[in-house]
Order: structure tokens, then sequence, then C-alpha cells
């Protein structure tokens, strides 16, 4: 299934309207998004991705990598706050796939910080569609001790 670019634009409207912005970060994440961010009551951050058809691998459903990618930014911006925004690397990341994610849908990404232990940050997070969450992982993230900050 496609949607028209007046179905992206309505979309993009009400996401907007819902106090979410696009950001342009530079690098990969550009390649893969536009990524959406919005600020949460808590303070922290969700992160988005509206579907499109260049998201779809040749089922027509969004393409895991693409999620993957997804979730590793996240969990690499959650632990970048929690290392007082020094650089981090992922060491490990592991995903599940729960559920297809068609053209057309929003995925909405969380990350949080389950424990630190020196430089290494273990790491989870979901992306959801309309609350329904279709991915899960777990990363471990290491910070680059002595690298100049970044942002």
């Amino acid at each position: 299934m496609t949607h028209s670019t007046d179905s992206a634009e309505q979309r993009a409207i009400e996401l907007r309207r819902r106090g979410w912005k696009q950001r342009l970060l530079g690098g990969f994440i550009d390649v893969v998004g536009p990524l959406w961010t919005c600020k949460e009551e808590g303070g922290g951050w969700a992160y988005g991705v509206l579907i499109k058809p260049e998201h779809l691998n040749l089922a027509l459903v969004a393409h895991g990598g693409m999620l993957g990618t997804l979730i590793d930014h996240v969990l690499s911006s959650v632990a970048w706050e929690a290392a007082g925004r020094q650089r981090c690397v992922t060491v490990h990341l592991d995903t599940h796939f729960i559920a297809a994610v068609h053209c057309g849908e929003f995925v909405e990404a969380r990350g949080q910080l389950v424990r630190r232990m020196g430089s290494l940050m273990f790491m989870q997070g979901t992306v959801a569609v309309d609350g329904q969450t279709v991915l899960t992982a777990h990363a471990v993230m290491k910070a680059q001790v002595g690298a100049a900050p970044s942002g």
C-alpha cells in the first residue's frame, strides 16, 4: 500500500501539531529518516520516522535494517546524554522484530539506560506504532572516554 504525497503531508501536519519536529542531523540517520523528535513530559525524548515507500523491503513492509538503524540511533542518543555528551559507540545490539510496519505508519522509538558500569552502558528500547510495540532492543554502548564532547 502506498500513500499519496498529500496523505504524507497531512500526517506531517498532524505530527507537528502533536509537538514533533523534523530534524536533519547529518550522516546516515538523515538517509534513513527524516528523523522526528519530541520532548516528553519526563524530560526524555521520543524519536520517530514516518514510513515512506523508500523505507520498504520487497515484502512491502518497513525494512528491518531501517528499523534497526533507528533504534541504534535512539539508544546511542540516550547513551550520549547519559555519558555527559561524550561520543558513544555500539558494542552490541540485539533486536527482536514483533510486528510488521507499513507505508504511511509513524514509528515512535524510545530508549533508556538500564545500567552503567564504567564506560559501558546497558540500554533497552522499543519501537512502536500507535502504542503497539513492533520492535524491542537491548544494547551495550561504550562511551569514548576522553573524546571531545560533541553537539
